[in-house]
């Protein structure tokens, strides 16, 4: 059964707030790029207050959202393909404040860069990403190439900043390799992102791979889920949670409880 839907509506945002976040998502050039603050309050159980806190502090991203709009344009990608919800990313961090967040899967690297902006702002925490890029074979990219194949000349994470690489722990590698050596090297995970090999069984084994690991609280995420099945909700039922969906879009999540059952 499909996670019932929360749409962006929800929340009706002040005039100043609205102004700021539509700033942004021109800055970033990212036309579905808008917050869904319903959803995030979803996962959180964050008060409107706090919520409108976080979102005015878009107006501070904007030199990052241009920064990498600009390497992307830099790059030959104007439509590049980007995460849906890189503003609830960062407002998710920003409301969490985690002390280990953990991706897997980066491509150009907009999740990447926002999970980092809100480290950053919140001057603690640790981003983690494993990324298995598959390289342009071209100068161009090609009719049925990866829309996320990585420019030649460039690597996993392009589009981030250098001031926000500083401490981002990020590993090259396959992630049935890398992220179980990962999360047994940390204490808690408040937050882990599903965004790179969208089948079943894969998400199957990031989500169970992650979960001994996982904080009272954190937020559990997996994107592209029309290609994964059943697997992110009965994920959430052998959990005993609810899972949300982001608006119409196949972009998911849930919070994990205090008190898990065994998997």
């Amino acid at each position: 059964m499909s996670p019932p839907a929360i749409a962006p509506g929800t929340y009706r945002l002040p005039a100043e707030v609205a102004r700021s976040v539509e700033r942004a998502r021109r800055a970033l050039g990212d036309r579905g790029a808008g917050p869904n603050p319903g959803w995030v309050a979803a996962l959180t159980g964050a008060s409107r207050k706090e919520i409108l806190r976080g979102l005015s502090e878009l107006e501070d991203l904007l030199p990052l959202e241009e920064e990498i709009r600009h390497r992307h344009l830099a790059a030959g990608r104007a439509n590049y393909a980007q995460i849906r919800g890189p503003f609830d990313l960062y407002l998710l961090t920003r409301l969490l404040k985690p002390a280990h967040i953990v991706e897997a899967g980066v491509s150009s690297g907009v999740s990447s860069a926002h999970f980092l902006a809100g480290l950053r702002r919140n001057r603690r925490g640790t981003l983690h990403s494993i990324d298995r890029p598959t390289p342009q074979r071209g100068s161009e990219l090609g009719t049925h190439e990866s829309p996320v194949a990585i420019p030649r000349g460039r690597s996993s994470g392009w589009a981030v900043p250098e001031e926000l690489r500083d401490g981002w722990d990020l590993r090259i590698g396959p992630s049935e390799r890398l992220l179980p050596t990962l999360v047994r090297g940390l204490p808690k995970v408040g937050i882990f992102l599903h965004d790179d090999l969208h089948t079943a069984p894969h998400l199957k084994f990031e989500l169970r791979t992650v979960a001994p690991r996982l904080a009272p609280g954190a937020v559990v995420l997996a994107d592209n889920t029309d290609w994964t099945g059943s697997a992110f909700p009965d994920f959430a039922h052998q959990v005993g949670v609810p899972s949300f969906r982001r608006g119409r879009t196949d972009f998911v999540g849930l919070a994990w409880p205090a008190q898990p059952p065994e998997l």
